[in-house]
């Protein structure tokens, strides 16, 4: 169980990047000499350095002239294949060769078309001993979003609404009324942090005029996004504000406003969830939160166009109201946030 222990500490790592690496991966590296952790990383932020080089950087800063003689003898263990390619950063495959490591341990292969083996073969090639394979499904899962851009040219789907206990999900009379309590708001401005973008539609936008901000939680605003066909929604808005970006897909025009992108699209009453995924995936917009309202969902629902759904219950009841969306999807887990139930589906019918 040694290269599992040791991946499971890679995977740690990895998760701190979440809020900054997008559109790459997370990856964690940990560097082992003679059973013993000598080096550590995790890519931190977009553009800047990957895991690999990160932890290498951290053996040769704590260990000072032995550095060489540990790495020459030493296994890495990496959640994802190292790149071969030059982006932003030089190829870290052959970074590892370079320093004459003895075994790598990888999660997950990188199917991204510049890499997708060849960090591999590069490392094969070198003489290095290279061992694939070890906790891939759980790997994969925390890079679900990376793998779902890639693979199916897409954002990663979640769907987010709250629901009474007899299943309503907004009063009928325009307004908002809260169903979640404050314990389920503060999780979900962490999401928020965490993913690329939140889309709502107009009605949602008149009725609660959200901020659709992280306020409270530390971390990144997430890309705001409105569908307003006929550019309905008051310019007064808080969505219109400085807090973050916000993009609003409209079938009138094209334009940029300080932070205010417009983006013009064709007969939007047809295959809507298709060309928004479309258009993020364009965008390298890695995530996605759809957080309403209830006709919108209902589209992606209806289109089978999602990859998780996180529903709050509320423990309370309305006489009457919109009923909340139906979805039919594999329960992952469930969890009591304060007074609520949190139920979160995954998608088993892609």
């Amino acid at each position: 169980m040694t290269d599992e222990i040791y991946m499971q500490r890679c995977l740690e790592l990895a998760k701190l990047g979440i809020a900054n690496v997008s559109p790459n991966p997370m990856v964690g590296c940990v560097i082992v000499n003679n059973d013993q952790i000598i080096g550590e990383g995790y890519h931190a932020r977009f553009g800047e350095a990957h895991a690999e080089v990160n932890a290498i950087n951290a053996v040769l800063r704590n260990h000072g002239d032995r550095a060489a003689e540990l790495l020459a003898g030493a296994t890495a263990y990496v959640s994802l294949e190292p790149c071969a390619h030059y982006g932003k950063t030089p190829p870290c495959a052959d970074l590892l060769v370079r320093h004459k490591l003895k075994k790598v341990v990888i999660g997950n292969t990188d199917p991204f078309e510049d890499v997708n083996g060849k960090g591999i073969e590069k490392l094969k090639n070198a003489g290095i001993e290279v061992v694939t394979g070890v906790l891939q499904e759980e790997c994969s899962f925390l890079n679900r979003r990376f793998l779902t851009r890639i693979n199916h040219q897409r954002p990663y789907i979640i769907l987010k609404w709250a629901t009474t206990a007899n299943g309503y999900f907004a009063p009928k009379i325009t307004g908002q009324k809260w169903i979640s309590g404050p314990l389920a708001k503060k999780l979900v401005h962490k999401w928020r942090t965490e993913e690329d973008a939140i889309l709502i539609g107009k009605q949602t936008a008149i009725a609660d005029d959200p901020l659709l901000n992280s306020r409270e939680w530390t971390g990144k605003n997430p890309t705001r996004m409105l569908i307003d066909r006929k550019l309905q929604v008051p310019l007064s808005s808080h969505i219109y504000n400085e807090d973050a970006k916000t993009v609003v897909f409209n079938e009138i025009k094209t334009k940029v406003v300080d932070n205010i992108h417009f983006i013009q699209m064709e007969d939007m009453q047809y295959y809507l969830p298709q060309k928004i995924a479309f258009q993020l995936y364009l965008m390298d917009i890695q995530s996605v939160i759809i957080e309403g309202g209830a006709n919108l969902l209902n589209q992606f629902l209806s289109a089978n166009l999602w990859d998780e759904a996180r529903v709050f219950t509320s423990a309370s009841s309305w006489q009457d109201g919109i009923a909340a969306p139906q979805i039919n999807g594999a329960i992952k887990d469930n969890y009591l946030i304060g007074k609520d139930k949190l139920s979160v589906y995954q998608n088993t019918s892609k």
